[in-house]
């Protein structure tokens, strides 16, 4: 492990970035000044405190300037950490914040040690969670798109006598709606247009993703993941995107923290209390595991939906598949039959279904995967 002589706190931001300093030793941590933020002045500014011999360390937060910064220093021979924000300590009592605190702060705290370091991905990872995250915004567009169009036909007492909205028979029949108002009429034609631009750009975003897996290093983990129920293609890209090398983590309880599926507990001497999950990590995996737990509440099967998703996947990962498909859903019914609602059992079986993914990525990408106890 390398020793450093010198930690640089940098609190980054879109046109500055405050310095703070700290030497190794129990000096105070000192304040160095604002720079801009271009790639010139921070390698400047790395190259001057890295003088005089001995190692540097710098640190800033993750936030939205992104890995720019990191990537840069890095390239540059120098090494850099990106912090966790939600895990800095930090006092209870202290109500002043301000950029050159938290420079200070930064460089104090990375000196003693007491800063969690977050996995940074590389440029093809995160283009991939850049693809994945664009066609979950252009969906979310649509469905907006869809309940403002709902809404405006609600109004005006036009109601679909059909079962199953956005279909071509739905369609159909809004071609054939007439409004009293030309006005009104083009408002709803506006509408119209808007929702269905939206569904070409999500199937549009859908095929670039597909053409991007067919390059990509990670598609034998995406096509595992396919093999388990609920898990598409869509919700395993998801996944691969934003977990990256899952075989990082060294256990699936680590998974299952990560992704703030383990539940909240405040004890105290005797005293246990625990409450609902903790919602921490990523929201987009924790998102998509709850959605595919759903699926879990109807009896383990094969159907041929499920044999042609799994087509790809090796007979051993096909087994983990399979039997996580009978484990969870004998503990959904288990849950609700113990007088859980429908919603804490679905939640219990998304913790249990991120175990499964780790072993199956440990499977695919060659690495011994331990046992793991549910209970």
């Amino acid at each position: 492990m390398k020793k450093y002589n010198r930690f640089i706190g940098l609190d980054v931001h879109k046109a500055s970035i405050s310095v703070g300093i700290a030497d190794a030793g129990r000096g105070d941590a000192e304040y160095y000044g604002s720079i801009d933020n271009r790639a010139e002045s921070y390698l400047k500014l790395a190259k001057k405190l890295s003088k005089g011999g001995g190692e540097a360390l710098f640190c800033y937060e993750a936030g939205p300037c992104g890995y720019e910064v990191y990537r840069r220093l890095t390239k540059a021979g120098y090494d850099c950490m990106v912090i966790a924000p939600s895990l800095i300590p930090r006092k209870a009592g202290e109500r002043v914040k301000t950029d050159r605190r938290d420079a200070v702060s930064l460089a104090r705290l990375l000196r003693a040690g007491e800063l969690t370091p977050i996995w940074v991905p590389d440029k093809e990872q995160e283009a991939m969670r850049d693809l994945t995250r664009a066609r979950e915004d252009i969906k979310a567009m649509e469905r907006q798109s869809r309940q403002r169009l709902g809404g405006f036909l609600l109004r005006h007492g036009k109601v679909y006598p059909g079962i199953s909205r956005w279909t071509k028979t739905y369609f159909c029949w809004l071609e054939g709606l007439r409004f009293e108002t030309a006005a009104q009429q083009i408002v709803f034609q506006e509408y119209v247009d808007i929702v269905k631009d939206a569904q070409r750009r999500v199937a549009a975003m859908e095929e670039e993703m597909r053409k991007a897996l067919t390059g990509w290093t990670l598609k034998p983990v995406v096509e595992g993941l396919m093999a388990l129920r609920g898990v598409d293609f869509i919700a395993a890209m998801t996944i691969v995107a934003e977990l990256g090398d899952i075989t990082r983590f060294e256990s699936a309880r680590q998974l299952m923290a990560h992704l703030g599926l383990v539940p909240s507990e405040h004890s105290s001497g005797d005293r246990q209390k625990r409450g609902g999950i903790t919602k921490t990590g990523n929201r987009h995996v924790r998102r998509v595991l709850v959605e595919a737990s759903w699926s879990y509440r109807l009896p383990a099967r094969k159907t041929a939906h499920l044999r042609k998703k799994a087509e790809k996947a090796d007979k051993v990962v096909q087994e983990i598949a399979w039997k996580a498909q009978k484990r969870l859903c004998s503990r959904y019914w288990h849950l609700v039959h113990k007088g859980k609602l429908h919603v804490e059992s679905c939640t219990a079986v998304a913790r249990e279904l991120a175990g499964f993914i780790w072993a199956i990525a440990c499977e695919v990408m060659g690495k011994k995967a331990v046992s793991v106890s549910m209970n």
